[in-house]
C-alpha cells in the first residue's frame, strides 16, 4: 500500500466534514431543503445523529484516504488542488448528474451538491498538497 499523510487524512477529513455542516447549514441548507420539498422539522424527524454523522465521518475519511492513495506521496500544491477540483467536478458531479438527469432533478440541486463535492475535494487536495 503506498504510504500517504495520515495527518493530511485527518485534517482533509475534519475539514470537509465542517465543510458540509457550512454547505448544507448557512450557506445553502434552505434552497437545498426546497429543492427537495422538506423542512429541517421533517428532517430531524427520526433523525440519528450518532448513525448519520458517524457514517458521514467515515464516509469522508475514506474519500481522503484514497485521494491520499491516488494523489501520491508529497504531491505538488497546485496539482494537487487541481486533481482535487477534477475529482469533484468531473467525476462526483459527473455521476451526480447523471443520475439527476434519469431522477429529473433540478439543476439547482444539482449545483448545489455537485459545488459541495468540487469545493470538498479543492479542500482535501490542498490539504494533501501541504500536508502530504
Amino acid at each position: 500500500m503506498p504510504t500517504i499523510s495520515w495527518l493530511a487524512v485527518l485534517v482533509a477529513t475534519v475539514l470537509s466534514f465542517g465543510l458540509g455542516a457550512l454547505w448544507y447549514g448557512p450557506l445553502f441548507g434552505k434552497p437545498w431543503m426546497a429543492e427537495h420539498g422538506t423542512t429541517a422539522e421533517e428532517l430531524m424527524e427520526g433523525f440519528n445523529p450518532a448513525k448519520t454523522y458517524g457514517a458521514t465521518f467515515v464516509l469522508a475519511a475514506l474519500s481522503a484516504i484514497l485521494f491520499g492513495v491516488f494523489i501520491g506521496e508529497a504531491p505538488e500544491l497546485q496539482r494537487s488542488i487541481g486533481w482535487g477540483v477534477a475529482v469533484g467536478l468531473v467525476w462526483v458531479s459527473g455521476a451526480l448528474g447523471t443520475i439527476y438527469l434519469f431522477e429529473s432533478r433540478t439543476m439547482r440541486l444539482f449545483m448545489i451538491n455537485g459545488g459541495y463535492h468540487t469545493a470538498r475535494f479543492a479542500i482535501i487536495g490542498a490539504v494533501f498538497g501541504y500536508l502530504g
